[in-house]
């Protein structure tokens, strides 16, 4: 899938919103884009699951050689491979600056990352894909904090859109954040039935 599509047409096609913004277009117009959109045949099993690890996918907004790895990792955990994935991707720093209430969508916590601006345990990190363990602290260096987006997210203005995860613990005052223990599937905020990913993959 194009990552570079429209972000709401993007989100109609995947059956989620992937944006705040994409929210209310997303309310509006509940089915696929295009002219037979409303209309569309139910899918075979294949493309059931295809379109479940897409929709994994885009929540994270990673690739797909990134998404095969992270479920190679999960399926020699030892735990059900589903769960084990979801939990994989999450601790992504990306994801959980995104959670924390540091960005308000995966793609400006990416930037924040890719951009230098925030550093773990002390020390900077720009990889979007560095997973984070419990008890890793993530914080905005000191020359990035008077920076718009830090000053905004400091007002709570990224977090007005649900609660901060129990497994993370945030002082937005501080513009940092603790992971304080591997987060478990059932708090892990992403529209998923990661048992069709497992089917996709296994197939």
């Amino acid at each position: 899938m194009n990552q570079s599509r429209p972000k709401v047409k993007k989100s109609r096609a995947l059956g989620i919103a992937l944006t705040p913004k994409a929210v209310k277009y997303f309310e509006q117009r509940p089915y696929p884009p295009g002219q037979h959109g409303r209309g569309r045949k139910q899918s075979s099993d294949y493309k059931v699951r295809l379109l479940e690890k897409q929709r994994l996918r885009a929540q994270y907004d990673i690739s797909e050689r990134q998404m095969a790895r992270a479920y190679e990792r999960a399926r020699k955990t030892g735990e059900k491979t589903g769960e084990a994935l979801v939990v994989e991707l999450e601790r992504r720093l990306d994801a959980l600056v995104l959670r924390s209430g540091l960005a308000r969508t995966i793609y400006q916590a990416r930037q924040m990352v890719v951009h230098g601006h925030i550093a773990v345990n002390g020390r900077k990190v720009d990889k979007p894909s560095y997973r984070l363990r419990p008890e890793d602290v993530v914080a905005v260096r000191e020359r990035s904090r008077s920076k718009h987006p830090f000053q905004v997210a400091r007002e709570g203005g990224y977090a007005l859109d649900g609660e901060v995860p129990r497994y993370l613990e945030v002082n937005l005052e501080a513009l940092a954040f603790r992971l304080d223990r591997e987060p478990n599937r059932k708090e892990i905020p992403v529209v998923c039935d990661e048992q069709l990913v497992v089917e996709y993959y296994a197939r």
